[in-house]
């Protein structure tokens, strides 16, 4: 068995958010709208709509359960689960759908 590997031990040093990040963060940030969680742990749901075939089903999941976390004042190690779905789209068409829900 090995054990699993954080994000943080993956990388030397530290890491500085890039602009696109910056604006992603912003974008999300405007564009979700406060709700009521139920009490954790939580599972969530991810809905990625892709336009690239060759796009990563887990690449974008750490950036959107931090914007998450924040938005909805959570901490993510309450997540005990999480369910990822890769949808292909047309260029231009992309997206992300999400639920949280009770464990």
């Amino acid at each position: 068995m090995v054990k699993p590997l954080s994000v943080n031990k993956a990388w030397q040093g530290r890491r500085f958010k890039t602009k696109a990040y910056k604006s992603f963060e912003k974008e999300c940030m405007l564009l979700l709208k406060r709700q009521k969680l139920p009490s954790p742990p939580y599972v969530v749901v991810y809905e990625f709509g892709f336009s690239n075939n060759a796009s990563d089903v887990d690449n974008p999941t750490k950036m959107i359960t931090d914007v998450l976390a924040t938005k909805f004042r959570f901490n993510d190690k309450h997540i005990k689960k999480m369910v990822i779905e890769k949808v292909i789209v047309p260029k231009g068409k992309e997206y992300i759908r999400f639920e949280i829900q009770s464990y």
